[in-house]
């Protein structure tokens, strides 16, 4: 049965892909989640019938922590905050100088309208619209102000950083319990490996 793939190469000043196992604390994976790439893919297009399946990504920068201050005025806040019109000023551990590969395969979640192929339609749909800078709204780097600083085709020059190797413990791997259409029901995978800079998210 014939594949169909995509790719694209994002990069930004500053990246977090929280980790829930840090409480209440926001800390970022090393790499990013399944759930943060799989929505970086929709950022260009997307079909009800077919979704984009992240299936590896490629960390092409050292990885280097930084510390992010910023107040929080939302709902979340405590309640004599919330009164008072308080913000609440949040601590965070991000990622600086980000740079990924990241490659999906095209998969069906239904069948194809009128019998089409949907499968190669969103491929090239995707590939085109990533190339003209076509867009649903701005991928982000886990937060939404978080704006890369590139995001399209591969570029020849960004190489993997194979100095890379880590083990994780357990990491987060989606959100929601369908790729689309989903009830929230977080998943997880254990003993993850990143692997001379590469992370196979299957």
């Amino acid at each position: 049965m014939r594949e169909y793939m995509v790719q694209f190469e994002i990069a930004g000043p500053v990246a977090i892909f929280t980790r829930p196992d840090c409480g209440a604390a926001f800390v970022s994976y090393p790499p990013p989640t399944h759930s943060a790439v799989k929505g970086m893919f929709e950022c260009v297009a997307w079909f009800k019938s077919a979704f984009i399946r992240p299936t590896k990504v490629e960390i092409c920068a050292p990885i280097q922590y930084q510390t992010y201050m910023t107040n929080y005025g939302g709902p979340l806040r405590k309640s004599n905050q919330i009164s008072k019109g308080s913000p609440y000023q949040l601590v965070a551990t991000i990622l600086a100088d980000v740079c990924y590969r990241v490659y999906g395969e095209v998969e069906a979640f239904t069948q194809a309208p009128q019998n089409i192929n949907h499968l190669h339609a969103l491929q090239d749909i995707f590939l085109r619209r990533l190339e003209k800078g076509q867009l649903y709204h701005t991928p982000f780097l886990g937060w939404k102000e978080f704006a890369p600083s590139y995001f399209g085709p591969l570029r020849p020059e960004t190489r993997v950083d194979e100095s890379i190797n880590l083990s994780l413990p357990s990491m987060l791997f989606s959100v929601f319990d369908r790729p689309t259409n989903g009830r929230r029901a977080a998943q997880y995978r254990q003993d993850v490996q990143v692997k001379k800079g590469v992370l196979d998210y299957a």
